[in-house]
């Protein structure tokens, strides 16, 4: 089976940038479409961006629209948020998806059957 790792968390500032990255194995790389997740606590799984497995195109949520992009190398195996201009309200547990049947995950959390364990991002103001 897939098997999803999250790397790049930690503790920054406001106003810092961080990036995140995801290992992927166990498939090729290539045929999963990619998403990005938050949980904060005391709050439900949100949604943050997502990426197709055919051509790259992208999508965001409004409250990371033009702070974070989404990326892939298919070439290894990888995808990655960079998040800038960070917010203590960032401060969350963030996960990779995976979702193996269709082109585009978008944003709905049950449309991605592999996840990772989460890496912690902490921001103090």
């Amino acid at each position: 089976q897939v098997q999803v790792v999250e790397s790049g968390g930690g503790l920054v500032q406001a106003g810092a940038s961080l990036r995140l990255s995801c290992s992927v194995s166990g498939r090729t790389f290539r045929s999963l479409a990619m998403g990005w997740f938050r949980q904060a606590p005391g709050k439900e799984r949100e949604f943050l961006a997502a990426i197709s497995r055919q051509d790259g195109s992208s999508e965001y949520a409004d409250s990371v629209k033009g702070r974070f992009i989404i990326s892939r190398d298919n070439n290894k195996n990888t995808a990655a948020l960079q998040m800038n201009n960070l917010k203590p309200e960032d401060t969350a547990v963030y996960y990779c998806a995976a979702d193996p049947w269709r082109i585009y995950g978008g944003s709905d959390p049950s449309n991605y059957n592999y996840w990772g364990q989460g890496t912690q991002v902490t921001v103090s103001s």
